[in-house]
């Protein structure tokens, strides 16, 4: 899983015309960000980006590489797909891959929320119910 700090710095820069990508450390590779959405990673001096059922027949469709994770139960496919060879070369033919990519973890981010929102509303709703019972049996 490491990743060279000459691969880092060239995946930033194919991924730079996305906008202001960071790359933060995880679990001896990185994980890429824009804003506070993580749309893509690094493994083995990989560039891999995120997918959901939107956009990852775009990726399966240009015969692109799933991310597969060495687990400790076995191996498990993930969301992230591997761009095709001519994205590694070239911001401009990266950037539509990165704009899906991001569009997908921007999408996943609102569905967090959403449900997020729709937990708390439950626990309120619940809260009322327990306070009006209390307030029946008296």
């Amino acid at each position: 899983m490491p990743v060279s700090r000459g691969f880092l710095d060239h995946a930033l820069d194919l991924l730079s015309l996305a906008g202001p990508v960071r790359a933060r450390a995880m679990f001896g590779g990185y994980g890429l960000y824009l804003r506070d959405a993580m749309f893509g990673l690094l493994d083995d001096d990989e560039i891999f980006l995120k997918t959901d059922d939107a956009c990852r027949q775009e990726f399966v469709d240009a015969g692109c590489e799933q991310w597969v994770y060495p687990s400790p139960k076995g191996p498990m496919a993930t969301q992230y797909f591997r761009p095709p060879d001519d994205a590694h070369e070239d911001a401009e033919a990266m950037l539509p891959w990165a704009g899906l990519a991001i569009a997908a973890a921007r999408r996943a981010a609102r569905d967090k929320a959403e449900k997020a929102k729709a937990r708390e509303g439950r626990k309120r709703t619940g809260a009322r119910k327990k306070v009006a019972r209390k307030g029946r049996r008296k």
